[in-house]
């Protein structure tokens, strides 16, 4: 499979790591669109938010566990998780991700 972030995920791609452990990562976005603003992903390919099932929701909800996690690591009392999902969405690398922004104001509708 030739995807992105399954190549970040076996480090075969460098990244700023900010955790990882045996099932996810979460490291640095490379455009950040705020002053914090990291991804976590999960290690196995999962397509997107379309993808989750109750086989691998568990997974999912750690992703969200490792979110929160992270922020309060990196001291945010407040951020937004995103996940787009598909191309009209914006989402650009089809595995799953959850973007977490923080350290400024952020805006709705987001656009």
């Amino acid at each position: 499979m030739d995807c992105l972030f399954c190549k970040i995920a076996a480090g075969e791609i460098p990244s700023s790591k900010v955790y990882e452990d045996e099932v996810c990562l979460a490291f640095a976005d490379i455009d950040p669109q705020a002053p914090t603003h990291f991804l976590v992903i999960p290690k196995a390919h999962i397509g997107s938010v379309a993808e989750i099932n109750a086989e691998n929701a568990g997974l999912a909800g750690h992703l969200l566990q490792i979110a929160a996690q992270v922020a309060r690591e990196q001291g945010l009392e407040s951020y937004r998780v995103v996940s787009n999902t598909g191309a009209q969405a914006g989402q650009s690398v089809p595995h799953l991700h959850f973007h977490v922004l923080g350290g400024r104001d952020m805006t709705w509708p987001p656009g």
